[in-house]
């Protein structure tokens, strides 16, 4: 993920100009009439552990519901900070960096975005944070502001649960081990429950299942799907 140099699409907020470091943003190519109806806010979140499924289901929903996708920002911090893997389960204070580095960008992107787009993750990277180093008291103050967004009206939470069927390498982790997916699965809900924010679990390994859950909860906010796009990153 590189710099933007400005949005494409129709994609609502954002100042389209593009600056700053990776956005970690891709946005919905179509026309303004075909984005999908619904209140003008429509923040959609999918958290939980990594090897969830949760990026194949924001690309869903960024797809069928015409909504601009924030994505994860760690790969491009990983790469620009030139942090071999193994640094991320030894070196305490260089892992703290990342972690911070990566939770600010992700709110960057989400300020980027606007009022309407899905995002593949909350304060996840908190709980890897809380698991790998000693500094998550330092960042308590920005992550309740950034709770306040999560609880706003217009914001709605998925919490996706972990599966084994699902293990697999992504490229940022040192390795996928099954109880360590369970632990940080653990941590991320006690974030969501310690900061009062209200969620809809989804606990199905198939992915039919998933979109039906995310649509359904969706169309009871009195938005519906539009036809697929494709999508372009920024």
């Amino acid at each position: 993920m590189g710099e933007g140099n400005g949005r494409t699409g129709n994609g609502n907020g954002g100042n389209g100009n593009g600056s700053g470091h990776g956005r970690g943003v891709v946005w919905a190519i179509g026309d303004d009439e075909d984005r999908a109806s619904g209140p003008e806010t429509l923040r959609v979140y999918i958290a939980g552990a990594h090897s969830t499924g949760k990026t194949t289901l924001a690309r869903w929903v960024s797809r069928h519901f015409e909504l601009p996708l924030v994505t994860e920002v760690a790969r491009s911090v990983l790469a620009e900070m030139e942090l071999p893997l193994t640094v991320l389960r030894t070196d305490i204070d260089r892992t703290l960096q990342f972690q911070r580095e990566v939770f600010a960008r992700q709110s960057e992107a989400e300020d980027f975005a606007g009022k309407r787009f899905v995002s593949d993750r909350t304060f996840d990277n908190l709980a890897y944070m809380a698991h790998h180093t000693m500094g998550l008291r330092g960042i308590l103050p920005e992550a309740e502001k950034y709770a306040e967004r999560l609880r706003a009206p217009g914001s709605i939470v998925f919490f996706i649960r972990p599966h084994r069927d699902l293990l697999f390498e992504d490229g940022v982790r040192a390795s996928v081990v099954w109880e360590e997916i369970v632990r940080i699965d653990g941590m991320v809900k006690v974030l969501l429950e310690m900061q009062g924010i209200d969620y809809v679990t989804i606990d199905t390994v198939n992915m039919a299942e998933r979109a039906r859950a995310v649509r359904g909860v969706l169309r009871t906010l009195g938005v519906t799907e539009t036809t697929p796009k494709t999508v372009a990153a920024v």
